[in-house]
Formats: C-alpha cells, structure tokens, sequence
C-alpha cells in the first residue's frame, strides 16, 4: 500500500494501489481498487475530508467496480461524507456489485444517495 501524501490542492488526479480520485470543479469521483474495509475507509476519510475542505467538493462518485466487500467502516464512510455534503450537493455509486448491492439496501443508504448497478455482472 502506497503511503504518499498529497494535499487535495497539488493534483487533480492522485492513484494509490487501492484507490484513484479525480477532482473536476466541484465533483470528486473515486474509483475504489479493492475491499473497503476499516482499513482502507480510516485512509479514505481523511483524503475525501480533505478534498472537500480544499477544493470545495460538493458532488462525490464512487466507482464500486472493484468493490465485492463492505463491512460497517464503509457504510460509515459514505455516510458522513454525505453529510458533509447534503446541503449543497450528494452522493452517487456506481458499479455495484450484488454482494455490496445488499449491504447498501441493509443500511438504508439506498434512500439518501443515487446507487447504479453493475451490469453484466458475474454469479
């Protein structure tokens, strides 16, 4: 795992080995490149809090592509990033794999952010 630091105001592109983000205006998409456990949700928050805060971030996309695991760390993850960003804009997944698809409906997060399947999915 990557341990480079980069401020949110040095880039529009940062990839790490478990994560791409791309800052465009206002949106932020992250592309995730594996599990988003407590592990790598505790990195993620403090990347996307500091993107918000610097770039004034007020739409974010994640790219759940890759994703085939969440545990609570990530439920909690987009969840206080949307409260972070409720007021002036939201929260969208997309490429949600069935397996990641029912924790979200599980959660409740289903009814505050947009979440788009993946299609053409493998069993």
């Amino acid at each position: 795992m990557s341990k480079q630091v980069n401020t949110a105001d040095e880039q529009d592109e940062i990839q790490h080995m478990d994560y791409i983000y791309m800052v465009n205006d206002d949106k932020l998409m992250i592309r995730m490149n594996a599990e988003l456990d407590h592990h790598l949700a505790e990195e993620m928050r403090q990347v996307i809090d500091d993107v918000i805060d610097k770039r004034g971030v007020t739409h974010i996309v994640f790219d759940f592509t890759k994703v085939d695991f969440m545990d609570s760390a990530g439920i909690g993850l987009i969840m206080g990033r949307y409260k972070k960003v409720m007021d002036k804009g939201d929260i969208t997944i997309v490429g949600v794999r069935e397996s990641v698809k029912r924790i979200l409906l599980i959660s409740g997060l289903h009814k505050i952010v947009n979440i788009y399947e993946l299609k053409g999915q493998e069993a």
